[in-house]
């Protein structure tokens, strides 16, 4: 019940919070986060999001090393 109820806080969050710079920052904790609740699918969706829509910006270096990583997983 905790683990559905912090999803949807995380899914309103993301989708509430709009496209602005730090978008791509919030995907990135919300994508660490799902790693840590090894939801490894969602994780390497969002990562793939950011390395997409924001292919410049330092989280996409990070979201690049974690994709990297989880590609043996």
């Amino acid at each position: 019940m905790t683990r559905s109820f912090a999803w949807m806080a995380i899914t309103v969050g993301l989708f509430g919070s709009g496209c602005g710079p730090d978008q791509a920052t919030q995907w990135l904790e919300t994508a660490q986060f799902e790693e840590r609740q090894t939801n490894l699918v969602h994780a390497r969706e969002l990562y793939e999001n950011i390395v997409r829509q924001y292919p410049d910006s330092p989280a996409a270096k990070t979201a690049r090393a974690r994709l990297a990583e989880l590609a043996g997983k």
